[in-house]
């Protein structure tokens, strides 16, 4: 199978926080990119969002979930080569 581009637009998933349904589009790396970071948490991918949301709700300024799972994990790859 051929990669994909990672240019790609994004795609729309749903995903539960707090017993709630809601869907975040993000780009494919970055789909791919939370879902080893779940696997390296041992956190269920809908777990790590909420708890990306709860930070991002914390914050003074929040951004939007999709910006705040991004954000969250180019952090984390920053943090991973620091």
């Amino acid at each position: 199978m051929a990669e994909q581009s990672p240019y790609h637009p994004p795609v729309k998933r749903s995903v539960t926080i707090a017993g709630h349904q809601t869907s975040i589009s993000l780009e494919p790396l970055f789909w791919d990119m939370l879902r080893a970071a779940s696997e390296e948490t041992g956190q269920p991918i809908n777990a790590l969002v909420a708890a990306i949301d709860n930070e991002r709700l914390a914050s003074p300024t929040p951004s939007g979930l999709a910006g705040a799972i991004r954000i969250w994990l180019v952090k984390r790859l920053q943090l991973s080569k620091g």
